[in-house]
């Protein structure tokens, strides 16, 4: 076992990264509540501390933040910005140690085992970690440290902000089974519901109920996951992977919030459309083709679906990129579901010239691929508007 009794695995978390990032270099918001957020119709993205003291929450709607909060300082995101501190800070860690799985921006696993005779116990590392993110580029994080990654990521939420907290392996039970079911991995709103009406609100609870019940409750697979998960035994370890905003070739997306909510069909298919040409331009541009096509939803009330599929063969052609979404919005069945937001991601992505003879091979449709690549030329050297599918046009004319 390696420092801490065994607790050798990092869960590092930045402090309102976002929120953090836009005032760093703004002394007069200091003591000012922050919420960074986009337009009258968006969400809020990130918000100080100050301002989640007023209830202030990621993903909230901005006019509700703002009655909640009416004296913030609202800031628009600045993504450049941000993919710049995030690939600093995981360089950062990278420093410590070659096994980073970047979760998201702002956030990542370390497995720093292999670090301990180099720079010290594992406590060592994460404190070393903290002072090098606030010294380098003037913001928080806050550490878990742990002897798997689910309870690591339990002890950084509890460390915030700009904490450390250290569960030695020994204690993984003892910190475990006072928390509330929903602290657990994997836990989200319905099971935690299910969870509940069995009567079981801590992880000890869970812990103590036989597995055959939980099954029954959750299904087998999840049921026998939380048993395990609930005793501190977690299989998972720290995969070494870069964030999409540090390797761009991971996934691409674009998405529309609708001037106004909408429940016509033809409206959203537009849209995809619309976001399809926009997602497979950026893709040729990287030269890149990818397989999995995702078509993100959000209604009115702000509940949020995504459906996918994966393609036999790599796409970066427009209309291939269209059908996927198509068919899946279609696949939902919605009948006068008020519309607000819709999106368009494609993922799996790889070099188009390891690609270029699956995807001329058996083509039928073949003669797409260089009318993109003329729309593209077209684009680059017009605007935006010089090209542009018929259906849009007809969309643009009948509004």
């Amino acid at each position: 076992m390696t420092g801490a009794l065994g607790a050798g695995l990092l869960h590092v978390d930045m402090d309102a990264f976002y929120a953090s990032v836009m005032t760093r270099d703004r002394p007069d918001l200091a003591g000012v509540p922050v919420i960074v957020g986009g337009g009258h119709r968006g969400v809020v993205l990130s918000a100080s501390y100050l301002a989640r003291r007023s209830g202030v929450r990621s993903g909230m709607p901005m006019t509700r933040a703002r009655r909640a909060c009416p004296h913030a300082v609202v800031l628009a995101p600045d993504y450049t910005t941000f993919s710049t501190v995030s690939t600093s800070v995981m360089e950062i860690f990278r420093q410590v140690t070659p096994l980073v799985e970047a979760v998201s921006l702002d956030e990542a696993f370390l497995d720093v085992r292999g670090a301990v005779r180099r720079l010290g116990p594992p406590e060592e590392i994460a404190e070393s970690i903290r002072a090098r993110v606030t010294d380098e580029q003037g913001i928080t994080c806050s550490v878990g440290v742990a002897a798997t990654i689910g309870v690591a990521k339990i002890a950084s939420r509890l460390a915030k902000p700009d904490g450390v907290l250290v569960v030695p392996a020994h204690q993984t039970t003892a910190f475990l089974h006072p928390l509330a079911v929903e602290e657990l991995w994997g836990v989200g709103e319905r099971t935690a519901e299910q969870l509940h009406r069995l009567g079981l609100r801590t992880v000890g609870d869970l812990a103590h109920t036989p597995l055959s019940t939980l099954q029954r409750a959750v299904g087998p697979a999840a049921g026998s996951q939380l048993h395990r998960l609930a005793w501190g035994e977690d299989r998972r370890s720290v995969t070494p992977r870069r964030g999409v905003e540090e390797d761009p070739e991971r996934s691409t997306g674009a998405d529309e919030t609708f001037g106004r909510d909408t429940d016509d069909p033809q409206v959203v298919l537009r849209e995809l459309l619309r976001l399809s040409a926009k997602v497979g331009a950026r893709v040729r541009a990287a030269g890149l083709a990818g397989r999995t096509v995702t078509v993100k939803v959000r209604f009115a009330d702000f509940t949020t679906i995504t459906r996918s599929r994966t393609r036999t063969e790599p796409t970066d052609v427009t209309r291939e990129i269209y059908a996927t979404a198509a068919a899946l919005f279609r696949g939902l069945g919605l009948q006068r579901a008020r519309i607000r937001l819709v999106g368009v991601r494609l993922e799996g992505l790889v070099a188009r010239t390891t690609v270029y003879r699956q995807l001329v091979l058996g083509d039928r449709d073949h003669g797409w691929p260089e009318a993109d690549q003329a729309v593209d030329r077209a684009v680059s050297r017009f605007g935006s508007a010089a090209v542009q599918p018929a259906s849009l046009l007809a969309g643009r004319a009948s509004a």
